[in-house]
């Protein structure tokens, strides 16, 4: 999970904080009063070039991550060599071409 906040902050960064801003101003109702710019992360996050690369060319080893987060649900700690696997496919990603990228509609 941490993995995944930190991709989505570092690409969607405006977007969260936006978000959380409409969250913290609004306490009691931000349900209902952020849900346009809860969707504009979930917008970013599913549309972002990067985002996409790391999706896809990583495909395997974040659902064998989410799978082990699954079956542990009380011990995520066992899922932490899978997490690492995960993150060692992220940095040997080729994003060149894709970093500076707008996201894209879906």
């Amino acid at each position: 999970m941490q993995a995944a906040m930190a991709i989505t902050t570092k690409y969607c960064q405006k977007e969260l904080e936006e978000y959380g801003g409409c969250v913290a101003s609004h306490p009691a109702s931000w349900q209902e009063k952020c849900l346009d710019l809860k969707l504009k992360v979930a917008q970013c996050t599913s549309s972002h070039p990067v985002i996409r690369k790391i999706r896809t060319d990583c495909a395997s080893e974040f659902s064998a991550f989410e799978s082990c987060l699954r079956e542990n649900q009380t011990s995520a700690e066992a899922c932490q060599p899978r997490l690492n696997r995960f993150l060692a496919c992220v940095e040997t990603v080729d994003l060149s071409g894709t970093a500076n990228a707008a996201p894209q509609p879906t």
